[in-house]
């Protein structure tokens, strides 16, 4: 009978162990593959506007190794994780494509920008609503846990690329819409981007944890 227990006792060490070391590999596969499919889809709404740079240059493919910044993609996330920090972030290397080629040259980059954040929120409504309709039988596993990491990391990636400030998503959309009037303010925008991405990662960033936790709860039904 002692030797029964010890035995039980010895697999649930060994499978909280793994599980404790498995779970930082996850989170950092999910954050890589969110950003590459966010970039691929930049990607590719550009190759339907008519530019086939991305394409030509081996671009528009799900392998990692094709997009992988060392440090954003990977550094950079664990040095989140391993540091606690409330979110963990990353980015891999930018799809390029040429402007020039857009068969919408007015909305085109626009489009183009937007396609990153809608991949991201497409993923988090497809992972959302499997959570909500998920069977009973998987409520006690792992399976919610990492499903909700997903929806959030997608969520928060959507969010933070959508804050006009050069070089995230929302600043072409911005640099769209802008009067002409507001030339200034481009220039600005531009001239200081760095500290400016800077200030909003430090200080308004962790600001939008209330939006992401009200469309978290919209999309799932559950309360963080």
């Amino acid at each position: 009978m002692k030797i029964s227990i010890l035995s039980v006792y010895i697999k649930l060490v060994i499978f909280s162990t793994m599980e404790s070391l498995l779970l930082p590999v996850f989170y950092i596969v999910v954050l890589i593959y969110s950003v590459v499919i966010h970039e691929v889809s930049h990607g590719l709404m550009a190759d339907s506007l008519g530019d086939p740079t991305a394409k030509n240059l081996g671009r528009l493919t799900l392998n990692p190794l094709k997009h992988l910044d060392m440090f954003g993609s990977v550094l950079l996330p664990l040095l989140l994780f391993i540091a606690r920090a409330p979110f963990i972030i990353g980015y891999a290397k930018p799809v390029p494509y040429n402007p020039d080629n857009l068969s919408d040259k007015k909305y085109g980059p626009a489009k183009v920008a937007l396609a990153g954040p809608a991949s991201n929120i497409v993923l988090a409504l497809i992972f959302g609503l499997s959570l909500r309709l998920m069977p009973d039988i998987f409520t006690s596993s792992l399976v919610p846990q990492l499903f909700s990491f997903i929806i959030l990391l997608n969520l928060v990636l959507a969010i933070f690329n959508l804050f006009p400030i050069p070089p995230l998503d929302g600043h072409w959309l911005l640099m769209t819409f802008l009067p002409t009037r507001f030339n200034a303010l481009k220039v600005f925008l531009y001239r200081y981007s760095l500290p400016l991405l800077f200030v909003f990662i430090i200080f308004i960033f962790p600001l939008i944890f209330p939006i992401v936790s009200i469309l978290y709860r919209l999309i799932t039904g559950i309360n963080l």
